[in-house]
Order: C-alpha cells, then sequence, then structure tokens
C-alpha cells in the first residue's frame, strides 16, 4: 500500500520497516464496524500464534480499549501526538487477550487531536520499529489527511461497508480520497502535484472527472510523471469487508464496490469477505469482549477468523477454521459457494 517515491519522504512513505505487517482499517463513515473488525481480527491472529499491537487511531472518539475489554489508560497515543512521549513502545500494554496488546487513543485534546505532518512521519516511522507481527491500526471516520495517510502508510488497506447507501457513498468518497492522495503524495513535479490537487475537486473546471482524464493530462505534462502515476495505481489495491450482511444481495455489495473501482479509479480492489449480521455482537460489545471470544462458534466468528487467516497471507500460524452453519441470518443469504470472498 505504502508508495516508493525516491528522494521524497512523507507520511505515506516510511523508511524503516522492522518486519511487523501493518493493516490500516478504515471506511469513511462512522458506525460501520471499523473497531469490531479491528479487535476481532486482532484476537483471530494472536490465537493464532501471532504478536499483535492495535492502535487507536480515532482520537477525537477513542473507543478500542473498551471492545477488546482494558480499562483506559494514563498514557496514550494523545500523548505522542502532543509530544510528551517520544517513545511508541512506551505506550504499548497488555490486554486481557493474550498476544495481543494495544496502543489506546484517550485523552486527546480535542482542540487538535490530530498530529502534524511531521509528526505523522515520526509515528508511521515508530510504528514499524513496534515488537509485533501485527500493527492493526483502528481509523477514525472521514477523510482527514492523518486519516489517509495512516491508511496509505499500510501494507494491507482494509475498507469496512455495511450494506447501506450512506455507507457506500462514504466509502468511495474514502476511496477517492486515499487514491488521489496517493498519487499527489507519488507525483514529482510540482505542475503535475497542482493538477492532481485540482482533480480532487469533483467539479473542477479542467473536467477532470476521473482517473484517466487525470492520466492524459499527466502524460502531456510529463511522461516520466504519467509512467508513475501508471504504476502507482496498479500498486493501490485496497481491501474491501462488508460488515453486517443479512441478504444474498448483501454479500454481492462486495463485488460490486469492487467494480466501480475498477471502472471509474482502474483501482483493482479486492473483495476480502464478509460478516454476518449476529444479535451476539451488541452483547459482546456490552460485556466488553470482542466476538470471537464471547461466542467463538458463531457464524460470524468464523468468518471474522476466515479473513484474519486470508490477511496472514502465507506467514505460517495454528488457525483452526471451522465451516459456519449459515452464512447470515434467517433472512435468507446462502451459504457461500467455494471461491467465495470467505471460502
Amino acid at each position: 500500500m505504502n508508495p516508493r517515491v525516491e528522494g521524497q519522504q512523507t507520511a505515506a512513505t516510511p523508511a524503516v520497516n522492522s518486519g511487523a505487517r501493518v493493516i490500516s482499517v478504515g471506511g469513511g463513515k462512522g458506525g460501520v464496524g471499523k473497531s469490531f473488525m479491528v479487535a476481532n481480527l486482532a484476537t483471530c491472529l494472536a490465537r493464532a500464534g501471532y504478536r499483535v499491537i492495535v492502535v487507536d487511531c480515532d482520537l477525537e472518539g477513542a473507543n478500542l480499549h473498551t471492545v477488546v475489554g482494558a480499562h483506559a489508560p494514563v498514557s496514550s497515543l494523545a500523548d505522542f501526538v502532543a509530544q510528551r512521549v517520544d517513545d511508541l513502545g512506551k505506550l504499548v500494554f497488555d490486554t486481557p487477550i493474550e498476544g495481543l496488546q494495544l496502543i489506546a487513543g484517550t485523552h486527546a485534546n480535542l482542540s487538535d487531536a490530530q498530529p502534524t505532518h511531521l509528526r505523522r512521519v515520526r509515528l508511521m516511522r515508530a510504528l514499524r520499529r513496534l515488537q509485533a507481527d501485527f500493527v492493526i491500526l483502528d481509523l477514525g471516520a472521514g477523510v482527514h489527511s492523518a486519516v489517509l495517510d495512516y491508511f496509505l502508510v499500510a501494507d494491507d488497506g482494509l475498507v469496512v461497508c455495511s450494506p447501506e447507501p450512506t455507507s457506500v457513498e462514504n466509502a468511495y468518497t474514502f476511496l477517492r480520497a486515499a487514491f488521489y492522495r496517493r498519487m499527489r503524495l507519488a507525483m514529482v513535479g510540482h505542475g503535475v502535484r497542482k493538477l492532481v490537487t485540482t482533480a480532487m475537486d469533483q467539479r473542477n473546471e479542467h473536467g477532470l472527472r476521473t482517473p484517466l482524464d487525470l492520466l492524459r493530462e499527466i502524460e502531456a505534462i510529463d511522461s516520466a510523471d504519467g509512467a508513475r502515476f501508471v504504476q502507482t495505481m496498479r500498486e493501490f489495491r485496497p481491501r474491501v469487508v462488508i460488515n453486517n450482511v443479512r441478504t444474498a444481495e448483501d454479500i454481492k455489495l462486495g463485488f460490486a464496490v469492487c467494480s466501480v473501482c475498477r471502472k471509474y479509479f482502474g483501482i483493482d480492489a479486492e473483495y476480502l469477505g464478509y460478516v454476518n449480521q449476529d444479535d451476539d455482537v451488541r452483547l459482546s460489545v456490552a460485556s466488553r469482549k470482542p466476538l470471537v471470544e464471547y461466542r467463538p462458534k458463531s457464524d460470524a466468528s468464523i468468518y471474522l477468523q476466515r479473513i484474519a487467516r486470508k490477511l496472514a497471507g502465507g506467514r505460517p500460524s495454528s488457525f483452526q477454521a471451522a465451516a459456519p452453519n449459515r452464512v447470515a441470518s434467517p433472512s435468507g443469504a446462502p451459504t457461500p459457494a467455494a471461491g467465495s470472498p470467505t471460502a
């Protein structure tokens, strides 16, 4: 996910890679289940034997500590942002889940919660130095530059979407904003970067409505930046997860999102999987336990485990997957066939 631009250091181009795999979970809209997804996928990875650190980057609405069953710590990421703490490792603390640690986002200065650009660069570098196999970032809602940089720095960027029109619309807005910010950071020429900034306005007077429109303009200015644009576009591969699925049509939404990304953005997004609607989710949050701990044999827990296994990739682990009894609720979603996102 993170762009590589020679001679340029930005918040989206970390210089240090210690082997920790960084996964960002965003979505544009609040309430779609980003923190739920982070807590449960992290728990699945920890239970499989990985060292996992989750980071609550939603400084204006931090609640990840509650979802994983931890008490709000005295020190958090807000202290790093405010430069009261320079060693990010000192903010890591254990959760009740073995193998899972947390950097909370509590006690932020709400009048100035987001870090400066320079501080974001230092944060990205520090994340790579954490002693973990996986570092999972729980992002806030919206398209603030800090949120987009957290998404772009990751090895994997997950976009969580629920089958609601507002969620889908905001997911597209988030992906579009992330795409153009990545492009702007990757371009070298000042005129080309200015052109990308212009394209971010959907009603710009240049008539730049799609990335292909932008590409034609860039190639006319600088062929080298045009080639860089194409390469960067190919490397931008967000992964889509649909949460709170109830019907077969809800399942198809993930394919539709990827299709739109390919048609209008030229982005090859991947449909990573979906999680069915489960009434136990609310109960698990109330009990301050991830669902995979609260109801480990529920269908939703099994689908979460399958998504986590995909995130683990080729790394050795002790995942033990079971077959779900059904996909969603009695509302009619069929059992997925082989080759479906979570099969």
